[in-house]
């Protein structure tokens, strides 16, 4: 093992690790200070409490739909954007990147403002299809951004190869470009993922207060002063995107080439 190597495991551990045992551990145990001289003592009731809200159940069901409804969108938006801006050349290309990334340079709550009349004509208002396209709004640049790179390094000459070989589009898609696209996939599921379930007040503008999500429920819990019980509160919402994650992982595993840690290869 080299210096670098031992730097990053130990920095890694310091800043990363090490804190989310400590949360963790936090939320198994009563509310404690190193500098009181207490021990730690083991209980359930922070989850207990957090269990027994009836909002909880809803809130992350909610959340997990919007989540994986703005993760397809933003992989097929971003693939598909991604390649034609790497791949073609026009006049004005400059101006339509800078237009399409334009959302992350302004202030979402702006943006959601200003959508939310054009939602209430169009019946999107309070509803989970007018939040999913919300939240597409702090997340479609990124995703754009992120294929749009990959497409950049896998070159225009390799994306030609199936084609002159006469592969249709579906099986160029499925067989060649998205197996390639797998590190880019990754990405923005876990950034997907992760800014649509931290988005609070574009989805109490946009659902009304019909579409709960979890941010919407955490922050009601911020008023109560005991760590334990936001500590349990935190571990809960770590869990789904991690979960969503992993969900996504098995179902790249079923792209061609990809290697299946059951099965066996010679």
């Amino acid at each position: 093992m080299n210096w670098k190597k031992t730097t990053f495991l130990l920095l890694a551990t310091l800043l990363f690790i090490a804190p989310l045992l400590l949360l963790f551990l936090q939320s198994f145990s009563a509310p404690w200070r190193w500098q009181a001289g207490i021990g730690i003592e083991l209980q359930l009731k922070s989850y207990q409490q957090l269990l027994s809200d009836p909002m909880l159940w809803e809130a992350t069901l909610w959340s997990i739909l919007i989540g994986f409804s703005v993760l397809v969108i933003n992989l097929a938006i971003g693939l598909f954007t991604g390649k034609a801006l790497a791949s073609l050349s026009f006049k004005g290309k400059s101006f339509v990147e800078a237009l399409l990334l334009s959302p992350i340079l302004i202030p979402v709550l702006a943006i959601a403002m200003g959508l939310h009349l054009f939602m209430i004509r169009f019946g999107l208002a309070d509803t989970m299809a007018g939040v999913i396209v919300i939240h597409l709004v702090p997340t479609i640049p990124y995703s754009i951004k992120i294929f749009y790179n990959n497409y950049r390094q896998l070159g225009t000459n390799m994306l030609a190869q199936p084609t002159i070989l006469g592969a249709s589009f579906l099986i160029q898609l499925f067989t060649v470009e998205m197996p390639l696209m797998k590190p880019a996939i990754r990405s923005v599921t876990f950034l997907t993922i992760v800014i649509s379930l931290s988005q609070y007040a574009i989805t109490a503008i946009i659902g009304g207060g019909r579409i709960v999500t979890l941010p919407m429920v955490f922050f009601p819990f911020m008023e109560n002063a005991n760590p334990s019980l936001m500590s349990a509160f935190s571990v809960w919402f770590a869990i789904i995107p991690i979960a969503m994650y992993i969900i996504v992982e098995a179902l790249i595993l079923l792209l061609p080439y990809s290697r299946i840690p059951w099965r066996n290869h010679r």
